[in-house]
């Protein structure tokens, strides 16, 4: 039987991050946790492109050309989107999301999904590095994880 999963990651991988000035205080912490992951990991900062857009809906579009430019092993997309009084949560949540898995297939660049979309600023900071944990830093390891099963599925 023949077993695929993640194993060591390549410290010459290529990574892009991206993230967001809109819920700077908290896409900060998504972006520190994601830092420290790839570090964790032997990931050199000269490997390590950080991209800053203005809010969530721009980064499918970011994620897009990065993958397309064939610079990049893997990419990381952090943002965060908080539930207001208006249906502009779910268009943006929606279409970012939808955007980040229609580029990994066609692309087949990994990218590992950072967007919180929370209720509540309290919910987004648990999930930045409070008691939920940090997704910055779980979607970093992600990305790394899917990059050697896909390599190796690629053989």
């Amino acid at each position: 039987m023949n077993k695929i999963s993640s194993k060591k990651a390549n410290k010459n991988y290529n990574i892009a991050v991206i993230t967001t000035n809109w819920n700077e205080i908290i896409t900060g912490k998504l972006l520190s946790g994601c830092l420290e992951a790839l570090a964790k990991h032997g990931i050199a900062d000269e490997n390590i492109t950080v991209v800053t857009v203005d809010g969530a809906y721009e980064i499918a579009l970011t994620c897009n050309t990065l993958a397309k430019s064939n610079r990049f092993d893997g990419i990381v997309a952090l943002g965060c989107v908080i539930r207001g009084e208006t249906p502009h949560f779910d268009f943006v949540a929606g279409d970012c999301s939808r955007g980040i898995t229609d580029t990994m297939l066609e692309t087949g660049v990994p990218i590992g999904f950072g967007l919180l979309t929370t209720d509540t600023t309290e919910q987004a900071f648990a999930r930045a590095g409070g008691n939920k944990g940090n997704k910055g830093y779980e979607s970093a390891e992600t990305t790394l994880n899917m990059i050697t099963i896909l390599e190796q599925i690629k053989g």
